[in-house]
């Protein structure tokens, strides 16, 4: 039988890799109280204290709607519109997801939000890429990055968004997103032609589809022929969805905890997560937004076991899967060296029997 110390234990030490996490959605609430006494443009009407920042960063445990759940992104956007900002938080992200034994992660953030105050495309991604890169590399962990566009600017941005991060192919910027609220642009393939510059470029394609509309929204993203989809949890309420998406090999980077703050999903055994991983679609497990959702990735799978009842072994399982589907397209041998380090680790740390 599986005792939580067991599993805490086990899930803590696991050579982890999470493929969907929000930069912004990410922001300690220390690193953004200094950020804001720092810039005086910002500092009226914004929180003085830990606590207050906190509780403003963090989102409802449930809210109305996908809407709702992004209006807890605004402060931290509005805190990251200068260079020094952003790389100093990827660094300390990556510092984070490190500290939470991952030994892989993507991280994707929205460039076009964080021009306000005059900063270029160029260089925030550059900016991001290189407090990342240089945080992996003192952490010793492999970080990738996605560019996303959001659904609510236009698609010459969209275009811009993927043609200026081309610039960055060979620095680990390996994938492109199409995020955002979904009810406000529901259809993605306005977007075609930045999705056809980022694949033709080399890019790794996702979209984020099915935090509202259902699984209409997940049919509409397969539209864009995408490696993988960000969230897709209705997809376990469609069996002839779950069936294209498995023949397809389409992953689903499932986000449990910030699915339900987004009114979707329950935390049970009738969840998506274990409906759509025993059904044979691929799915991966991960935090979507550290502070918005309050959340590690050891806690989310953590609950994956105790709340929806998955074995570990199926946790072993989604884990194996987000190596695979990882955006290392670019390095195949670097995936390999991964993929065989987890399998290793699982010989002499094999999944605690379920009880």
């Amino acid at each position: 039988m599986t005792t939580p110390d067991a599993l805490e234990r086990w899930l803590t030490a696991m050579p982890k890799a999470e493929l969907h996490l929000h930069l912004d959605g990410s922001l300690r609430p220390a690193t953004a109280l200094e950020l804001a006494d720092s810039r005086r443009h910002l500092s009226a009407g914004l929180p003085r204290t830990l606590r207050s920042m906190r509780d403003r960063l963090v989102a409802p445990a449930r809210c109305a709607d996908q809407a709702e759940l992004l209006r807890a992104f605004d402060l931290p956007v509005a805190l990251l519109q200068d260079a020094e900002a952003l790389a100093r938080v990827a660094a300390e992200l990556v510092e984070d997801v490190a500290a939470d034994g991952t030994r892989y992660v993507e991280i994707r953030w929205a460039p076009s939000l964080h021009t306000e105050r005059g900063l270029s495309l160029v260089d925030g991604i550059e900016a991001v890429v290189r407090g990342g890169e240089s945080a992996a590399a003192a952490r010793g962990i492999t970080v990738r990055f996605i560019v996303v566009a959001l659904r609510t600017h236009s698609p010459v941005v969209a275009s811009e968004v993927a043609t200026t991060a081309l610039r960055f192919l060979g620095r680990g910027l390996t994938g492109f997103d199409i995020a955002g609220v979904e009810r406000a642009a529901p259809d993605p393939l306005v977007f075609s032609e930045a999705v056809g510059i980022a694949r033709a470029g080399g890019l790794g394609i996702t979209c984020h589809a099915g935090e509202w509309g259902g699984p209409a929204q997940v049919w509409r993203a397969l539209d864009l022929d995408p490696w993988r989809i960000a969230h897709g949890a209705p997809a376990a309420d469609d069996p002839r969805l779950a069936r294209e998406l498995s023949e397809r090999r389409v992953t689903l980077d499932l986000c449990p905890t910030s699915n339900r703050q987004a009114g979707i999903g329950t935390a049970g055994p009738d969840a998506p997560l274990p409906r759509l991983l025993r059904a044979g679609v691929p799915v991966t497990i991960n935090t979507d937004d550290r502070t918005v959702s309050d959340l590690t990735l050891v806690r989310e799978l953590r609950e994956a076991v105790r709340s929806m009842g998955l074995r570990p072994s199926e946790i072993a399982h989604a884990m194996r899967q987000a190596y695979a589907a990882a955006f290392l397209h670019h390095d195949e041998e670097l995936r390999t060296q991964l993929s065989h380090g987890f399998e290793r680790w699982l010989v002499d740390h094999p999944a605690p029997v379920a009880g």
